[in-house]
């Protein structure tokens, strides 16, 4: 690609990005808990133009089987200023009851634009949690983080979730120094840390996100 063409390209890219507020998703995740019908997520657009809203649900298999749920409205307007709910019903499958399962829910905006040349449009989707929590299951999230067991053999640090729930970290930490990159420890199984150089002790200090997006206490575990 030409020098020129690339500065266009960019320049029309800052342009919309920064002309565009974008639509407003209501959440990081979304909790679809077992004893109700249905969970709900809001969309808003602070934005001065309308947008098209599409949604559907997946599987962490980016789409290869079908989620057992269905999105509505999938394909709606949603016009400037305006804010609309997401309905997310299940529809059959077969899931676990004694532990919570994990799926994708998609939410990809389309700006309206007037027809003119030299305009670029885009489209933005955003991809948040969504977990199915069925109602049986015993204990609370933040009990499942505050019983998390940690194990260190090598250079390696193990967090070992005997919990049904998902726990999804925001920060773990080893005599003080955080891990760079941490992951999610799915129901009754584990995950595993390599140690950084300067990484020392026996105090293990993490924190998890909640259902609502936000940030837990800090817990601890000594070794």
């Amino acid at each position: 690609m030409k020098l020129w063409h690339k500065a266009l390209l960019c320049g029309l890219l800052l342009t919309s990005l920064g002309t565009s507020a974008g639509v407003i998703v209501g959440g990081t995740r979304v909790i679809y808990n077992g004893g109700k019908k249905e969970a709900a997520l809001n969309v808003k657009n602070p934005d001065k133009v309308a947008y098209l809203i599409q949604s559907w649900a997946e599987t962490q298999e980016n789409g290869q089987a079908k989620a057992p749920f269905v999105v509505t409205p999938p394909l709606f307007r949603l016009d400037a200023g305006q804010d609309n709910v997401l309905r997310i019903v299940r529809a059959g499958g077969n899931l676990p009851e004694d532990k919570e399962s994990l799926f994708w829910l998609n939410v990809k905006s389309i700006p309206s634009t007037e027809k003119a040349d030299n305009t670029l449009q885009i489209a933005v989707k955003t991809r948040i949690k969504l977990i199915y929590r069925p109602a049986g299951i015993k204990g609370s999230l933040n009990d499942a983080a505050k019983n998390l067991k940690w194990q260190r053999s090598g250079n390696t640090l193990q967090a070992i979730n005997n919990s049904p729930f998902y726990l999804s970290f925001y920060s773990v930490s080893l005599g003080g120094k955080e891990f760079p990159n941490v992951i999610m420890v799915t129901p009754h199984g584990s995950a595993a840390y390599t140690l950084t150089a300067g990484m020392a002790g026996n105090a293990v200090s993490w924190k998890i996100i909640n259902d609502y997006g936000g940030i837990s206490d800090t817990y601890q575990f000594s070794l």
